[in-house]
């Protein structure tokens, strides 16, 4: 396990790092807009099954959320962006909101499921940068072993997990608060999966409004 410091004066070597562990399998852990999380790239089976062991077993039957850089990242994921994707990410992304959108079918088990997988463009953080520099979906799931609270720090990643994270970016501490809000964009209306951050009343409000 490394650790790198992700002060403004390191920010690209850091960046550079993080790259490299992924293309090469390894799994990061770094600050997300609200917590700490792990990332492995979506594409990469054995970094996949490697991430939900350190997770534990609840992760099992449960895909993990992915986050992009960009749109340039949709077509890696989805076949078609939907008329309600368009305007809620428009609207909310960069952002914690997280909206599941029907998936193609190569995607892996732990990134999809049922023929949908969840996405977000996370707001300003390590997190967001290191997507945009991979151009690559990645896994930004909670850097917490099942059951335990979200990390906000490199120091809390290091104390939780001993062994199987490659390299964590000390970033500071992240900021904490809500989770992303979570909702399914796949039919003609949203569907609240979970409150978070962004209150749906806030989401049907923007909907209803005029285009």
């Amino acid at each position: 396990m490394r650790l790198i410091d992700a002060s403004v004066d390191n920010l690209e070597m850091a960046v550079n790092e993080a790259v490299e562990t992924l293309r090469k399998g390894g799994i990061v852990a770094c600050p997300t807009e609200t917590y700490y999380g792990l990332c492995a790239r979506y594409d990469d089976e054995a970094a996949l099954e490697r991430l939900f062991a350190l997770k534990g077993s609840r992760r099992q039957a449960k895909p993990s959320p992915l986050i992009i850089g960009s749109e340039d990242a949709l077509p890696l994921l989805v076949p078609e962006r939907g008329n309600l994707f368009e305007k809620l990410s428009r609207r909310f992304w960069p952002g914690p909101l997280t909206l599941v959108v029907r998936a193609l079918p190569n995607l892996s088990s732990r990134v999809a499921k049922e023929g949908k997988v969840a996405l977000r463009m996370p707001g300003a953080s390590f997190a967001l940068v290191l997507a945009k520099a991979i151009g690559l979906p990645l896994t930004a799931t909670s850097a917490n072993p099942s059951g335990l609270k979200p990390a906000r720090s490199a120091a809390q990643v290091a104390e939780y997990f001993k062994e199987g994270v490659d390299l964590i970016i000390d970033a500071g501490e992240a900021p904490g608060g809500p989770p992303s809000t979570i909702v399914d964009s796949t039919g003609d209306a949203p569907v609240l999966l979970r409150q978070g951050a962004i209150r749906f009343e806030e989401i049907e409000k923007y909907l209803s409004g005029p285009v």
